[in-house]
């Protein structure tokens, strides 16, 4: 790859990822420190990306509901409402820690229904990364709350999920556009379901925006853009950074401590799933 194509791809990539785990500070810092309710969040935040989306398509001469699905904009869905309700009671370590491992283990678990084989360092890798999960989630006086906990592992299902099915999407911009869209009518009954405990807080509306329109919006297409010059291992074993990011945010932004549980538990799940996506 040439050197400017290097930089670019770098670029695309690192903001990207920095967008990826804005959205655990973004959603932890809205549920935790304004008023704003998970349901309105999630409205706020899947229409914001759809708005994004739409334009982006139009200004292309897309038409932004010819591609994506509504099975994948229902798992788009599920995952961005469990993924807020979650919030409301976890770190933003934690939850990204959660959700990046349940997404990795989905993915796995596919496959080797799909007739993959694991073998050597691969398999170890799994069963590193499912014993991390385990003892994060062991009883004790650092143990994340296990409603919200499952919540996020439910999330990490969901988008699991959401990725096997956009393998066969075709363009990955424009079927995000489309499902973001698709969304948005399932976040809307939710938010009609709760309307009694609404909260919609200005500040919390507004990470909620930026949430949508900046980190999930404009931070997909910025890793669409990316993902073409990378290698598949590679673009899996660059995701691992997303909950170090943060994890790293959370504690400088947010004031969140970092316990001995977790730090094991991150180094088991990353290192795990390290081994497992390896060639």
């Amino acid at each position: 790859m040439p050197a400017t194509g290097a930089a670019r791809t770098a670029l695309l990539t690192t903001f990207a990822m920095l967008a990826f785990a804005s959205n655990s500070l973004l959603c932890r810092v809205a549920l935790r420190d304004t008023a704003i309710d998970a349901a309105t969040f999630t409205s706020i935040r899947l229409a914001s990306g759809a708005l994004v989306l739409w334009i982006l398509l139009r200004s292309r001469g897309r038409q932004p509901l010819a591609a994506g699905s509504w099975p994948m904009a229902a798992m788009l869905f599920a995952y961005a409402v469990c993924f807020s309700f979650a919030y409301r009671d976890l770190t933003a370590a934690t939850g990204a820690l959660l959700l990046f491992g349940a997404v990795q283990l989905t993915m796995t678990a596919y496959g080797l229904f799909s007739g993959e084989r694991l073998a050597g360092l691969r398999l170890v890798g799994v069963l590193v990364a499912i014993a991390g999960l385990v003892w994060l989630l062991l009883p004790g006086l650092s143990a994340p709350p296990y409603i919200a906990a499952a919540l996020m592992l439910a999330a990490g299902l969901a988008w699991g999920i959401y990725s096997l099915l956009g393998r066969s999407a075709g363009d990955p911009t424009a079927a995000t556009g489309g499902n973001f869209i698709r969304a948005v009518p399932f976040a809307a009954i939710v938010s009609l379901a709760v309307a009694s405990q609404a909260s919609p807080d200005p500040t919390g509306l507004i990470y909620a925006v930026i949430s949508g329109a900046v980190t999930s919006g404009l931070g997909y297409v910025l890793w669409y853009a990316a993902l073409p010059a990378l290698s598949a291992t590679s673009a899996a074993t660059i995701q691992l950074c997303v909950p170090a990011i943060a994890a790293l945010g959370g504690v400088v932004l947010l004031a969140e401590p970092i316990t001995a549980r977790l730090l094991f538990a991150s180094a088991a799940i990353l290192g795990g799933i390290a081994l497992t996506i390896r060639k």
